[in-house]
């Protein structure tokens, strides 16, 4: 294991620590732990948005803390759950008195932990709604779309329900907006590499040099097939294959794209992949609104890239392009 680290059980708390160090006009932790970050601008009457998850996947959770996202996030060891302590710390913190929505993946320690802090909030008369993310198309069929995994396309949902916070509506609206951006989300991964724990110190799967594995998970969860790498626009092609055929998205339809890179893709190669995606759609007849091409949620040094289409309206459009100001990730106000 070749890694810039001391201990490895001390991986997650000092790469925070050197976080909020870097970033002391945005961030601060809570309730002495490192692991309960908090925007510092909070804003009174409007909804919060608390999320959280496991460490390994910046900018994914945290990194979207911030004007305009998210209001707090609970950060949990590389691929664990925080816990619902941890949770609900973020939760007493950033609650401006309109309720709190937790917006988090479909993961099962996720979902216990959340669930449990939820309830707490409950008895400090905080009303707390929870939304949870499901866009990636290979880790359930369709019609079993509540076993699906939350993958990189719920920066989507934390752009839209930022931005419908900031126009002060209210927790029930904010959270039907990320449904209804939701059930245009969908998402598919590839990977060529695997990532190491570093407290595991060693792959957590096995890919051979001339294999790559398409729908794989951001935790290393099988995907749908293993076989020899091809050329990229043929990948390319069988992922959005498969995304367009599972809302389905039809011709005449507008959507926002984002093509995210796993931990050790060049973001030369995320290009090339957008290029493919920009042909494909237009080969359907669908129009591009949006494009984002970076890293949005990653799996440490995991080689590959994810794919994710969310369909739009005007709606959508608007709390797309609103602006959003977040250690690792900014946007100003703009039109497309």
């Amino acid at each position: 294991m070749k890694k810039f680290l001391n201990k490895p059980e001390n991986f997650v708390d000092e790469f925070l620590e050197g976080i909020l160090i870097a970033h002391p006009d945005k961030l601060e932790h809570v309730q002495d732990d490192l692991r309960c970050i908090v925007t510092k601008n909070k804003q009174p009457g409007r909804v919060a948005i608390a999320t959280g998850g496991g460490s390994g996947h910046l900018p994914l959770f945290l990194g979207y803390v911030g004007d305009g996202v998210i209001d707090g996030c609970s950060v949990g060891g590389v691929f664990q759950s925080p816990s619902a302590e941890q949770m609900y710390n973020v939760t007493k913190h950033i609650d401006n008195g309109a309720g709190v929505l937790y917006l988090y993946g479909n993961y099962g320690g996720d979902i216990m932990n959340f669930d449990m802090a939820a309830e707490m909030a409950d008895m400090d008369d905080i009303r707390v709604e929870s939304f949870i993310a499901a866009d990636d198309v290979a880790s359930a069929p369709k019609g079993e779309e509540g076993k699906r995994r939350g993958v990189a396309g719920i920066f989507f949902l934390y752009k839209v329900a930022g931005a419908k916070a900031d126009k002060k509506a209210s927790l029930d609206e904010v959270k039907a907006v990320v449904e209804k951006a939701a059930s245009g989300t969908r998402t598919m991964g590839v990977a060529l590499t695997p990532c190491i724990v570093p407290e595991v110190g060693k792959p957590s799967f096995q890919l051979g040099e001339n294999e790559m594995e398409i729908g794989m998970g951001i935790h290393g969860e099988p995907g749908i097939r293993r076989g020899e790498i091809r050329p990229a626009d043929e990948v390319v092609d069988e992922m959005m294959e498969a995304i367009v055929a599972d809302l389905p998205y039809k011709s005449g339809d507008e959507v926002s794209v984002l093509i995210n890179g796993l931990g050790a893709t060049p973001k030369e190669e995320l290009y090339l992949v957008n290029r493919r995606v920009a042909q494909f759609l237009k080969e359907k007849e669908m129009t591009v609104y949006r494009t984002f091409v970076d890293e949005f949620a990653a799996s440490l040094e995991m080689a590959g890239f994810s794919i994710s289409l969310m369909k739009m309206d005007g709606e959508l459009k608007e709390l797309i392009d609103a602006p959003a100001n977040t250690p690792f990730y900014a946007q100003h106000s703009c039109n497309n």
